[in-house]
């Protein structure tokens, strides 16, 4: 009987040195992982906490720690997994405190593009820190992903009621508003943003998109300007001001931009690529580089092929590529245009009486070389030579007809390198105004060959 009872006593003396030791020497263990990793030995500290884990897998200071370490070693992805551990672990104590422990994993959610997990953290976080305007940003920023725009919207008020200068939140708020189309408060919000902090780019790129869209476009290309001192906005700002340059007509500063834009584009960006090399091929049009502007619409043809109107502006420069002639038509100097122009007016049977470039075509008179009847008086020709890819619309033809009145000539014709409306041709058939569509510029240009 007394052995057992000796034997009873000394198993409860084992189990309890066993718990004491235990319970001393783990706290010991962990303090060492902790001042490691004081002391940015990662690496070290990760092999002792992954030791510690194997006799104790529910320590969650070791799993925290472990975690930390990884951050350290700039091993997020394995520190994620982790602080995980840590959540299904649910004890909060020792160095595993709840308020650190959430921020860490609601930023590395969001980093591994988790928003629903991060989500759930920062609502966490609210009630932990209701007073945290970050933390209602942080929720705001995150409903505005899932396109809870309204949700957003109250978010980032919230955050602005508890710091009326946080400029991310203003710039965010201003950006929904901008979207939804509410002008004045989308300019209050985003001016506001930049004064308080004059380096938030993202809210130049917007206000500037603001005013370019209110024609307000000597503003919209300071703010496009600076937004361009982000790398991440750069290509598009260059885009967005060679935009801005073309709606103001001055389509050699767009060349300048949009040839910059191309230089910051990404591969990738494709959607950017698009519309920096439509707009470039636009001002090219415009300034008569075609040759250059068809480049353009071709690589945008090669991305993709029922971008806007590349495929009807590459037919109508058809014969540019394939048409000596229209090519020197529709890309010589204003000079060898005129030259152009009065070999053909005298094709038609006219001497130029008189010459003038008008734009980016020219004016001639032309009067007729003989008559049958000597003493007949040679009536005068107006002609406009127009070398455009659009549809010339009525009111040309109408313009022409008041300058044929204005000169007192009887007879007009309208050659352009286009097509023409039907108003125009209607209006021209009551008149003695005749119109030359592109295939008769081109028999004309073929024929003194």
């Amino acid at each position: 009987m007394i052995i057992v009872i000796i034997l009873i006593l000394g198993a409860a003396i084992g189990f309890v040195t066993f718990f004491v030791a235990k319970s001393v020497l783990a706290p010991k263990r962990v303090n060492s992982v902790a001042e490691l990793i004081k002391n940015n030995k990662n690496t070290a500290a990760a092999r002792a906490a992954k030791k510690l884990i194997i006799k104790e897998p529910r320590n969650a200071d070791a799993h925290y720690l472990l975690g930390l370490a990884y951050l350290g070693d700039d091993k997020p992805e394995l520190a994620l997994m982790e602080f995980q551990t840590v959540n299904e672990i649910g004890q909060f104590d020792g160095y595993t405190k709840e308020l650190p422990f959430r921020k860490k994993i609601a930023e590395l959610y969001e980093k591994f593009n988790q928003p629903e997990e991060a989500l759930k953290e920062y609502l966490l976080l609210l009630k932990m820190e209701p007073e945290n305007a970050d933390n209602y940003y942080k929720a705001g920023h995150l409903f505005e992903q899932r396109n809870k725009s309204d949700r957003a919207v109250n978010y980032y008020r919230k955050a602005l009621e508890l710091d009326p200068r946080n400029s991310q939140a203003r710039m965010r708020l201003g950006m929904l508003y901008y979207k939804a189309k509410r002008t004045a408060d989308a300019r209050a919000e985003l001016e506001t943003a930049i004064k308080a902090q004059s380096d938030n780019y993202e809210a130049h790129f917007y206000l500037g998109k603001l005013q370019k869209e209110m024609k307000e476009l000597i503003p919209a290309l300071t703010s496009f300007e600076k937004a361009t001192k982000a790398p991440a906005l750069r290509a598009k700002a260059l885009i967005e001001r060679g935009g801005c340059y073309l709606s103001s007509g001055n389509n050699e500063a767009a060349i300048g931009e949009l040839e910059r834009s191309l230089k910051h584009i990404k591969p990738e960006d494709k959607n950017e690529i698009l519309y920096a090399r439509y707009f470039l091929a636009t001002a090219l049009e415009r300034t008569r580089r075609i040759e250059r502007a068809v480049d353009e619409w071709e690589k945008i043809y090669a991305i993709k092929p029922n971008f806007k109107d590349t495929a009807a502006k590459l037919a109508e420069y058809q014969e540019l590529r394939t048409d000596d002639q229209m090519k020197d038509y529709m890309t010589s100097s204003n000079e060898e245009f005129l030259e152009i122009c009065t070999k053909v007016t005298q094709e038609l049977g006219l001497s130029v009486r008189d010459s003038k470039t008008v734009g980016e075509g020219c004016e001639i008179i032309g009067v007729e070389s003989q008559s049958k009847w000597r003493n007949a008086r040679k009536l005068p020709t107006m002609i406009r030579f127009l070398r455009v890819s659009d549809i010339v619309d009525e009111s040309t033809v109408r313009a022409l007809h008041e300058e044929m009145k204005n000169q007192n000539v009887t007879r007009g014709l309208i050659v352009s390198s286009g097509g023409f409306s039907r108003t125009a041709v209607e209006f021209a058939q009551s008149r003695p105004i005749d119109l030359y569509n592109k295939d008769k510029l081109l028999e004309l240009l073929r024929s003194p060959e």
